[in-house]
């Protein structure tokens, strides 16, 4: 494999992952990632490969020298904190949509015809269709959503007018190794991990019924390879396509942990939604993809990363820590 990528955004929870596949395909990677949010400890392991580089940038600040030699873009440099981003609006829109911007201008200037980005189920809102298809209508709730939406359009107009095969994958809830549980605004998969782990209460916003799309990481960063090995184009739902309550998952993780957790509900949040599945149909017919990873079996092996690192962190002496 003698393709070059660049990932935005690839010292992060889910950029990381994908940086790890990528490697083990034969890829070229350089990574661009200014470590507001990622951090070097994701991509530590992977330091010292001569197939990987790393650059600490803004992505408003890539230049054509960071595109030599690239032959597409994988953008996933976000800021991804809903609550950020009605507090800061400014902020989200210049790193979301200013910068995926940027990211596509420096493109079309570099020749480089394949950017994939990663958007959000955060553009649907509370839609009443669920599962959820990729027409179903758009009514964001938050400048985050809004942001991801409008760079969606950016990607699309692109294609239109200067013949990009872009890619646009709205990714439902990701979770596994490298969450970082320690965010306020975390999934719910790193609180539930970290809670059980010390034993403490599993604490659920509502009746637990409400659902969610989990869909884990090493999965969604295969998808995103085959749809650039495969070279195609336009925007798709990327989650598993059924849905799990939080009141089973919050027995899963108990079961897979072997905690001691018990499961407490709390007031319901006001503005949750209730529902949440996509329908990915349209991925699995245009790549033969499919997510491999049960509910169950993906609990496990994130259980086992941190179980590892918290006997690699005993042994060293330092203060306990989730792998992060």
């Amino acid at each position: 494999m003698n393709r070059t990528v660049l990932v935005t955004g690839g010292a992060g929870f889910i950029g990381s992952n994908l940086v790890d596949v990528l490697l083990e395909r034969g890829y070229q990677v350089s990574i661009l990632d200014d470590l507001s949010t990622g951090s070097t400890r994701n991509i530590s392991h992977n330091l010292g490969n001569p197939r990987l580089s790393f650059i600490e940038k803004d992505i408003n600040d890539i230049s054509p020298v960071d595109l030599q030699g690239v032959d597409a873009v994988f953008h996933l440099a976000a800021r991804v904190n809903v609550v950020d981003s009605i507090a800061d609006p400014m902020e989200d829109a210049r790193v979301n949509y200013n910068g995926t911007l940027n990211v596509l201008e420096r493109c079309r200037e570099a020749g480089i015809k394949k950017v994939l980005f990663t958007s959000s189920a955060a553009v649907y809102g509370d839609v009443e269709e669920v599962p959820t298809t990729e027409d179903a209508s758009k009514e964001p709730l938050s400048p985050y959503g809004n942001h991801k939406y409008a760079s969606g359009n950016l990607l699309r107009l692109y294609n239109q007018i200067h013949g990009m095969k872009n890619v646009i994958f709205r990714l439902f809830n990701v979770y596994g190794p490298r969450q970082d549980p320690s965010n306020p605004y975390s999934g719910v998969i790193s609180k539930f991990m970290e809670w059980a782990s010390k034993d403490q209460e599993l604490t659920i916003f509502g009746d637990g019924g409400q659902t969610r799309d989990f869909v884990y990481v090493k999965d969604v960063a295969a998808s995103l390879i085959m749809a650039y090995e495969k070279d195609i184009e336009g925007t798709f739902n990327v989650g598993t396509g059924s849905e799990t309550s939080l009141d089973h998952l919050a027995n899963t993780v108990i079961d897979v942990t072997g905690s001691k957790s018990s499961i407490v509900h709390r007031e319901k949040r006001a503005g949750e939604i209730y529902r949440s599945c996509c329908l990915n149909k349209k991925l699995k017919s245009s790549l033969g993809w499919a997510p491999d990873t049960s509910i169950k079996e993906g609990l496990s092996k994130y259980h086992l990363t941190l179980t590892f690192n918290y006997t690699r962190v005993s042994k060293l002496g330092y203060r306990d820590t989730l792998d992060k």
